[in-house]
């Protein structure tokens, strides 16, 4: 493999413990960063995930699945130090907590990508617990300012978590200045501004990140899209719901995927198409991103309208 490629997602790949018995737990490879990288590939961009994992029986299967996903091989780190782990104990409603203290995810080297990789990237993704684990977060935060002044577009999803609590909020601050494009769900805007109010909390995200276009997944419900003074909402096609699993990082890659292909299209498109693909992702049980086809297929039964932004609601614009 000599070209490089035109997405990457950097962050944290990880193993999903799950109770599945009163004794009995399931893994499953996974990861907010991984996830994204995966869901791009998906779509026919060459990507890349830039990330550690460890060297042991999780890592092997995390490098599994980025090399199955058709991820840029280079771009992953390998360490001796142990794997992260994110230990869900009840799914409904969900309750987990992470084992990885000084694990190997926090060993991601960025200076040890592959030489010039930064003038071919197109977009570079960030979010995830990768951004409120030390000492990975600050190097994650200086590789994104040094991108973003370079030109490389950055695409930020905070992914909320219980352990981003009021130290966050400057990670929140820095990254929603550099992002040319944030993705939140309603749960997210939830638990990062700690309120139940979710347009206040998104009429702070908007502050914090004036020139970004803010994507806010509202789930059964779709999504809205807010840029600069416009701002659109999109419901999703009836569908049969296996799970929504991975949803929200099939929405955001679509997003971008749009971006990147159709730099010429309305606002209006990009938000349609990636309200399809998050649909579509929901169709196949687990984190199974959506292909071209299936996102094409549900496409023309998704439709945009715009809003009022100003109120930073659901009102249809007057016109």
């Amino acid at each position: 493999m000599n070209s490089l490629p035109h997405f990457v997602s950097a962050g944290e790949a990880l193993t999903d413990l799950v109770r599945s018995g009163p004794d009995q737990w399931t893994s499953m490879t996974g990861g907010a960063g991984l996830n994204v990288a995966r869901a791009m590939a998906r779509l026919d961009v060459p990507s890349a995930f830039a990330g550690a994992v460890s060297s042991d029986v999780f890592g092997h299967a995390l490098q599994a699945a980025a090399q199955q996903a058709g991820l840029d091989p280079r771009f992953l780190q390998v360490s001796d130090r142990p794997p992260l782990l994110a230990v869900v104990h009840q799914t409904s409603p969900p309750e987990y907590f992470f084992i990885g203290e000084n694990s190997a995810d926090q060993q991601f080297s960025p200076w040890n990508l592959p030489r010039g990789w930064e003038a071919v990237a197109r977009w570079v993704h960030f979010g995830g617990i990768s951004l409120a684990r030390q000492p990975l977060s600050d190097r994650l935060l200086s590789l994104a300012a040094t991108l973003k002044a370079q030109g490389v577009r950055i695409s930020y999803d905070p992914n909320f978590r219980n352990l981003m609590d009021g130290r966050y909020d400057q990670v929140l601050s820095r990254m929603a200045a550099l992002a040319d494009v944030i993705k939140v769900s309603d749960e997210d805007l939830h638990g990062l501004f700690r309120t139940d109010d979710i347009a206040a909390a998104l009429s702070s995200l908007r502050a914090l990140g004036p020139q970004a276009d803010i994507l806010l997944t509202r789930g059964a419900a779709g999504a809205e899209l807010y840029s600069r003074a416009r701002a659109w909402q999109a419901a999703p096609p009836a569908i049969a719901i296996a799970d929504t699993i991975g949803a929200g990082d099939a929405c955001i890659s679509a997003f971008i995927y749009s971006r990147m292909q159709q730099p010429d299209a309305g606002n209006d498109a990009h938000l349609r198409f990636a309200v399809a693909a998050g649909a579509a992702a929901c169709i196949e049980p687990g984190a199974t991103p959506p292909d071209l086809a299936g996102i094409a297929r549900l496409l023309p039964a998704v439709h945009a309208i715009a809003l009022d932004s100003s109120s930073t609601g659901s009102q249809p614009c007057a016109s």
